[in-house]
């Protein structure tokens, strides 16, 4: 027998509950983000390499150790892309859309990284997200935050979830902070991991979420930003936790959460759960006002945030299955016919309908009761509409059927 073919590791299948709970957080989503005035975009799968090494950063370890990159038959390196943003940034620029701000957008999709497949965890991932390019008030950071946790909300699981927040500061606060953290983690070179060696020359403030249990034991007394922010910076913070409050979204401030590459700004935070076992991020986001400028395009303010699809429905109820189709049954071979009539009506009227392909009246009906339908239009010499949980049933004629099946 031959071998049978099984997915590449790291991906799977989406059916069955598992598609009905993935298709219902994208739902939720696009329609709370609709309600805030976002559009949908869709950008490639696969883009320029540069579009993300020149973005997350040459020593990131998703550009060293988890993108996949590949060069195509013309010779041009490209790359499955392996978050959202930067490829919304690439096509605002390309699109000639710096002019037209802001511009709200949503987005959902498949993301790719090469990394340790675990649970919930995948090297084909799906995520959702938002970016608003534009505004460099703090009010916009507090309405995508509002909105990640008006998701949340609607998917019932905010009950379960944290915001914890930071600031970054401005430039001038983080050109402070990490002369202070060169200065503090040079104490500890020879105690510090590999990684984070090579982070303390290229970028200080990564070691801050360094997972080494070394690092962390270092790291839990370094110098915070706070001490280092000028009062431009802090007032922007306090504006948006202020926002944060009258938005009704609970918070709690953080001073671990950070963003290395220095294109971020003032806002970072993370929707946190324990509800998956060890703690855990579900939607995670910040300020990131030097990104467009960066990928060639002129100085545009950008927030935004992502959040793991697979994650979030790991948290959520199965959603209630949809109404199950009318089964509708030919009494006779003659009667296909008219059958298929009443099977088109009943489509057109927006009630979900179905005929089985083959078999006699009696070995469709058999099929329509174990597929769990509730009616079944019988159509002979007469139409007769059957209730398949109670056995009652009724003369009807098709111009009545699908005012009687909305009932």
């Amino acid at each position: 027998m031959a071998n049978i073919l099984q997915p590449v590791r790291g991906t799977r299948d989406l059916i069955g509950e598992d598609a009905a709970r993935h298709f219902h957080v994208v739902e939720t989503a696009r329609r709370i983000t609709s309600l805030y005035g976002f559009s949908e975009w869709q950008t490639p799968i696969f883009e320029d390499t540069k579009v993300f090494s020149r973005t997350l950063g040459e020593t990131s370890d998703v550009v060293t150790k988890e993108m996949y990159t590949f060069e195509d038959r013309g010779g041009d390196s490209v790359t499955l892309r392996p978050e959202g943003t930067a490829g919304v940034c690439r096509a605002l620029i390309t699109n000639g859309l710096t002019q037209t701000l802001p511009q709200k957008v949503f987005y959902a999709g498949p993301m790719f990284r090469y990394e340790r497949p675990q649970k919930g965890r995948y090297r084909q991932f799906h995520q959702i997200g938002v970016e608003l390019l534009g505004p460099a008030t703090p009010l916009a950071d507090a309405e995508i935050i509002s909105m990640g946790w008006r998701i949340l909300q609607e998917l019932g699981i905010a009950k379960d979830v944290v915001l914890h927040i930071n600031t970054l500061g401005d430039t001038e606060s983080r050109a402070a902070y990490r002369a202070k953290l060169v200065e503090y983690f040079s104490k500890f070179l020879g105690d510090l991991s590999e990684d984070s060696k090579l982070r303390l020359e290229k970028n200080p403030l990564r070691i801050l979420d360094s997972k080494d249990e070394g690092d962390k034991k270092i790291v839990a007394d370094a110098p915070q930003m706070q001490d280092c922010m000028t009062d431009e910076a802090k007032a922007f913070y306090e504006t948006l936790l202020g926002y944060l409050t009258a938005f009704g979204v609970p918070h709690q401030h953080n001073p671990h959460i950070v963003r290395g590459l220095d294109y971020y700004n003032h806002t970072a935070f993370e929707f946190v759960t324990t509800a998956l076992g060890a703690q855990g991020t579900v939607l995670a986001g910040g300020r990131y006002d030097g990104l467009v400028e960066q990928m060639g395009g002129p100085a545009v303010p950008g927030v935004g945030w992502a959040a793991g699809i697979e994650r979030l429905s790991m948290l959520i109820d199965a959603p209630a299955r949809a109404a199950l189709p009318v089964a509708v049954i030919p009494m006779a071979g003659d009667c296909e016919a008219k059958a298929l009539e009443i099977l088109t009506q009943l489509r057109a009227h927006n009630i979900a309908a179905e005929i089985a392909y083959s078999g006699n009246a009696k070995k469709r009906l058999e099929r329509a009761n174990k597929s769990g339908s509730v009616f079944a239009v019988l159509v002979g010499e007469d139409i007769k509409l059957k209730n398949l949980a109670s056995g009652e049933q009724q003369d009807v004629t098709s111009e009545a059927l699908p005012g009687l099946l909305r009932a």
